[in-house]
């Protein structure tokens, strides 16, 4: 009976099998994301398909918002065996920083709708209120950072 040698991927196919570009590839394994893969005798990259797993998670992390540095603490963890209250601390601080970033989006939601509905979109530009209230809040930021300086 014929065993089945371990499955090697060229950078290409390993970048086709993961969904990913090539440069890709390379960074996350510059960045220590992947780890370095076996060379052939002329120098070509050979990966596993632990790989393939390896970039897939990086990307499904990133779409949650997890930063590459994140990232790289939730594989150590992984690789590790680290402790899954670590890893709950640094989802519950992600959830932390969505929570706020959504905040932040609704506020500013609210003064755009705000602002919108105060502008006929007639007329001369000088007489705009989105141009007025933008210019408005750049003068008072400008004035608040220079009384700050002083």
């Amino acid at each position: 009976m014929k065993t089945e040698s371990p499955k090697h991927f060229t950078i290409g196919k390993l970048a086709d099998q993961a969904g990913v570009g090539i440069d890709t590839v390379r960074f996350y394994e510059r960045r220590g994301l992947l780890p370095k893969p076996q060379r052939t005798a002329a120098g070509y990259r050979l990966y596993n398909e632990a790989s393939i797993s390896r970039i897939r998670f990086v990307r499904r992390a990133k779409q949650l918002g997890f930063t590459l540095d994140e990232i790289e603490i939730l594989l150590q963890l992984q690789d590790k065996g680290g402790r899954k209250s670590e890893v709950k601390s640094i989802t519950t601080r992600k959830l932390a920083q969505i929570d706020a970033k959504i905040a932040d989006l609704s506020r500013m939601r609210e003064v755009l709708t705000a602002l919108a509905s105060e502008c006929s979109g007639q007329g001369n530009i000088a007489t705009c209120p989105i141009i007025e209230a933008i210019a408005e809040d750049m003068t008072k930021d400008m004035t608040d950072a220079q009384g700050a300086n002083s």
